[in-house]
């Protein structure tokens, strides 16, 4: 009977640990939401921008299915703040993912230390320098700084044992393993800064990052470039404003914004504005 109960003590234990230990690997909010966006909002970039449902069909089957991600891609890089807030949360959840498959390692020593820091900067500098060459370099240098900054409460519930490694037992958490730095012992300041690491990382991920892209998917610009070509439709030439969508030889093929559908576009020419309609709050 006492082996029984303590085979079940040790079952529910695992059953109640299990998330804490786990959540990195099994995808937490990050991955949900990030998969979630990159399904949802450019769909609804293009039915805003175009008028409807009927018209964002049309141009999904005139862009071909290799230039969908095109509607992403663009919303990212005609918006600081989005591709800013969406690089620190693609870095973090790319780090929380690695550090749950132990690329992060948790035993002391000045060479683990090290080799923790090179890891914790290795992509936060990556994201900076991308952030800077698109959109300036404070842009650049606040979004590296932050993505750095929102890793270290990862390293530290690593370190400790609040989070460990896939593949190791919950039970393992007060034993000896790599799973957790026995000689380490966070001052209260750093587990304060590191459980508020965690609330803020939340927000940017499950509120700001939402709400920013949603505001630019209704915010009446295209995400792409916008031009002035001359359409000919039977024997009658046009010049009409298209979003481009994609280019066939000499000519463009896009949205027709005056006539309302797919056509043809020759002699084309860049306009300077994105704007199509007005932003959906001012409708």
């Amino acid at each position: 009977m006492a082996k029984g109960a303590e085979a079940d003590g040790r079952n529910t234990d695992q059953v109640q640990e299990e998330p804490a230990w786990s959540i990195d690997s099994k995808g937490g909010p990050g991955h949900t939401v990030l998969l979630a966006l990159a399904l949802a909002v450019p769909v609804t970039k293009v039915a805003y921008t175009v008028g409807g449902n009927g018209a964002a069909r049309d141009v999904f089957v005139a862009m071909e299915p290799q230039n969908w991600p095109n509607v992403l891609i663009g919303m990212v890089l005609t918006d600081p703040l989005l591709a800013s807030v969406l690089a620190v949360v693609t870095s973090r959840v790319v780090f929380a993912l690695f550090a749950a498959r132990g690329a992060v390692p948790v035993a002391g020593g000045t060479l683990r230390a090290l080799q923790r820091t090179a890891l914790a900067l290795v992509n936060p500098v990556a994201v900076g320098v991308v952030d800077a060459c698109f959109f300036g370099p404070w842009w650049g240098l606040g979004t590296g700084l932050t993505a750095f900054a929102l890793r270290q409460g990862i390293v530290v519930e690593y370190r400790t044992g609040k989070r460990r490694h896939h593949g190791h037992r919950p039970m393992q958490r007060t034993g000896p393993g790599p799973s957790r730095d026995r000689g380490y012992r966070p001052t209260p300041w750093l587990r304060r800064a590191a459980a508020l690491e965690q609330w803020v990382a939340l927000v940017l991920t499950a509120v700001l990052l939402p709400v920013l892209a949603f505001v630019s998917a209704l915010d009446g610009q295209a995400w792409t470039s916008i031009v002035r070509c001359q359409v000919t439709e039977d024997t009658r030439t046009e010049s009409n404003r298209l979003i481009e969508l994609s280019r066939k030889g000499n000519g463009v093929v896009g949205w027709n914004l005056d006539t309302e559908e797919i056509s043809n576009g020759a002699r084309c020419a860049a306009e300077e504005s994105l704007y199509v309609r007005e932003p959906w709050w001012r409708g």
